[in-house]
């Protein structure tokens, strides 16, 4: 049985030296790690495939594109005990590619299209993309600033819009049942 050092919890910079240091062929786990977690986009289906109904639960990613937090701070609310959209099947998770579609908030400023392009490249087809709030569904009060880029609509086909400054817990609660059909 091979002797592993085991670093002081405390300290993680001694977990990033084990990994630099373990990969018997020379390069490190970090660094390979690092290098598989590139960007890619997802596989895409054929046409009549492309919008299909939401079976099951609803898995979505939040994206803030360039919001003022006034609907992350609603869409908490929604999936808090008090709303519980998750008793509807809908959950939010961290990576897009477990992502079922997108719940995008806020403008598409300049700093954020890119990020934003490269989010709907990774999310799964078919994917479904629900508009929350007026700044994501038409610019709202912030749709001729100058980091504005271009409208969520020219990125995208969105799927659900839900209007409001900030939308109300409820609004965002029954969109999202609309979209997961329960």
């Amino acid at each position: 049985m091979t002797n592993v050092p085991r670093p002081d919890r405390n300290r993680s910079g001694d977990w990033v030296e084990i990994l630099k240091s373990s990969n018997p062929h020379g390069k490190s786990v970090l660094r390979t790690l690092l290098s598989r977690a590139k960007s890619e986009p997802a596989p895409t289906l054929p046409e009549d495939l492309l919008r299909v109904e939401v079976r099951g639960s609803l898995q979505l990613r939040h994206v803030d594109s360039g919001s003022c937090n006034g609907c992350e701070i609603e869409i908490a609310s929604a999936f808090a005990p008090t709303y519980d959209a998750s008793r509807y099947g809908v959950r939010l998770v961290a990576s897009p590619r477990h992502a079922d579609g997108l719940l995008v908030t806020g403008v598409v400023t300049k700093n954020m299209s890119e990020p934003l392009r490269r989010v709907l490249e990774a999310t799964p087809i078919p994917r479904k993309v629900v508009a929350c709030g007026d700044c994501a569904v038409n610019g709202g009060v912030f749709k001729n600033g100058h980091g504005v880029d271009k409208p969520l609509s020219s990125f995208t086909e969105i799927d659900v819009e839900i209007p409001g400054c900030p939308p109300h817990p409820d609004a965002i609660v029954a969109a999202l049942r609309r979209l997961s059909n329960r």
